[in-house]
């Protein structure tokens, strides 16, 4: 009795799987399995062809006026990156270095009022300029 349920069970759901294996198998047209190959045709190619494609293009192989124009694009774009982000560093560092300046002149003028505060004597300009030495 213990061994009929999973038997029983087994055969249920392998009647099921078949059942909706040959569903899917069905209901796929042949255009909708025809494009997947066809899309594999255009990356993979026959052993033939690649192994060709390596012996034609050896390592001092002449590049091709594409290949070339390709590479100065890339070498031009990486310049232009790389031009882009030092433009950006110098601007920020110079706004970083010209808000320091502003500061540092701001703190130098009111340390100076401060000081001129402090020793002023009431008169202008000051007693100190006045004084008539003999």
């Amino acid at each position: 009795m213990s061994w009929t349920r999973p038997l029983l069970l087994t055969c249920l759901v392998l009647s099921a799987i078949t059942l909706f294996h040959g569903a899917d198998t069905a209901a796929v047209s042949d255009k909708k399995a025809a494009d997947p190959q066809g899309a594999l045709r255009k990356i993979f190619m026959p052993e033939a062809d690649a192994s060709s494609f390596f012996k034609r293009r050896s390592r001092r192989a002449v590049k091709t006026q594409d290949e070339i124009n390709a590479e100065q694009r890339q070498r031009l774009a990486a310049d232009e990156r790389r031009r882009e982000y030092h433009e950006e560093q110098r601007n920020e560092f110079e706004s970083y270095a010209e808000e320091e300046h502003d500061e540092q002149d701001e703190r130098t003028r009111e340390k100076t009022e401060q000081w001129r505060e402090f020793h002023y004597d009431g008169l202008d300009p000051s007693y100190e300029y006045n004084r008539h030495t003999v």
